[in-house]
């Protein structure tokens, strides 16, 4: 946006394309080479180890969060409330669903979703006064010049590399690999003064390491069976519908399903280039839209993507007092991510959690006994005392000022 501002909007456009172009590729080929060993380091993991990589994610998620740790914290535990509605997997008895046949089976994720991201940024706009900037005539050319792209080439590299470690964890994902990148690039600028106000760099971290985390998340779900953001657990889903169960065992039982995948995953990222570049002139016209024809159609959208999971007219009511909640968290400057990420980890948590301490008979050391379940909760331990140190701490809250 603030190279559009400057007259860059076609340059900001190609780094974007470019730049998530080669992370996706990248990343790609990391999936390729590497999802099938670790497949079989994923047989090693027992139920302490499934819910110690769980914790690890979650906590790097509440790190990586933006905004005030404290809210982040809270809002992780609201999501992993959220995800004990329904019925015990163990006992079968329903809980916590206050007599409402509907919330027997828990509540979906996606209506959370739409509410949380979708209504409550319609009302967060509502609120405010109609400013857009008319940058449509200010497109300019589509390639970068020498220096932009001198700026942006380093960038690119990191951020792929930052992305594709940080989609590996579950819990990381590809916004928290975004403000992972644009916080190194800040860091390590000669200029970081500049970041905000339209530097390439600033663009081409975050933008690259968005799109490789986003490939390398198929990672933990194809391996451990583990869905590391929202979208991830929407292919959960998919896959049961399928009757195929996600796991070490996908590559081996279904390999035409991982193969296809990866060739989707280069037709996806050509295609990314493609209506990023050639037909940018067509998007730059949605700029156009006004916001009262815009804030309908979004609405409407979002109905009717929440019906269609269960037609069900329950779900739209719970969509719309999400999109309330949402709204008042935004006032409150809490993030919706962590909560997203508790909600969808929540219950596979509790059940590897209590079938690790039933294979132990109750003993609570079997998460420290074993060396791999003790090793992911060092690292979490680590995290906590890292974010913790006042010099770190207050990096990580500069980091997070938006810029005006």
């Amino acid at each position: 946006h603030q190279m559009a501002k400057n007259g860059r909007a076609g340059a900001a456009l190609s780094i974007a394309a470019l730049g998530s172009f080669f992370a996706g590729c990248f990343a790609t080929v990391l999936l390729a080479a590497f999802a099938p060993p670790l497949a079989e380091v994923a047989f090693k993991f027992g139920p302490a180890e499934y819910f110690s990589l769980m914790v690890l994610g979650l906590i790097g998620a509440v790190v990586l969060a933006s905004g005030s740790l404290p809210k982040a914290v809270c809002m992780i535990i609201l999501g992993l409330l959220l995800g004990m509605v329904g019925t015990d997997v163990n006992s079968g008895v329903a809980r916590f669903d206050f007599g409402i046949p509907e919330l027997q089976d828990g509540i979906d994720f996606a209506v959370v979703a739409m509410g949380v991201f979708g209504l409550a940024e319609i009302m967060n706009n509502l609120a405010q006064k109609e400013n857009r900037v008319d940058i449509t005539d200010k497109l300019g050319s589509l390639y970068p010049n020498k220096q932009e792209f001198k700026e942006a080439a380093p960038a690119v590299l990191r951020g792929t590399l930052l992305g594709s470690a940080l989609g590996i964890l579950p819990g990381g994902g590809a916004v928290l690999s975004s403000f992972a990148s644009y916080t190194l690039e800040k860091k390590i600028s000669k200029n970081p003064e500049r970041f905000g106000k339209g530097h390439p760099a600033g663009l081409a971290g975050p933008e690259s390491a968005n799109n490789a985390a986003a490939q390398t998340s198929f990672i933990p779900l194809l391996t451990l069976g583990i869905p590391g953001n929202a979208v991830m657990a929407l292919m959960v889903g998919a896959m049961t519908i399928h009757n195929i169960q996600p796991g070490p065992q996908v590559m081996s039982s279904h390999p035409e399903l991982f193969w296809g995948l990866i060739v989707s995953m280069w037709i996806g990222n050509m295609m990314l280039v493609i209506l990023n570049l050639p037909l940018v002139g067509l998007w730059v016209k949605l700029l156009k839209v006004p916001y009262r024809v815009l804030f309908p159609a979004i609405l409407l959208f979002c109905t009717i993507g929440v019906y269609s999971l269960n037609y069900n007219v329950f779900d739209i009511y719970v969509m719309g007092i999400f999109g309330i909640i949402g709204y008042i968290w935004t006032k409150l400057k809490c993030e919706g991510a962590p909560l997203l990420l508790g909600l969808v980890l929540g219950p596979m948590m509790e059940e590897n959690f209590r079938r690790a301490l039933l294979l132990s008979r109750g003993d609570f050391l079997t998460f420290v006994e074993r060396p791999l379940s003790l090793t992911l909760l060092l690292m979490a331990l680590g995290l906590i005392i890292l974010v913790a140190l006042p010099s770190i701490r207050k990096k990580r809250e500069a980091t997070f000022v938006e810029e005006d």
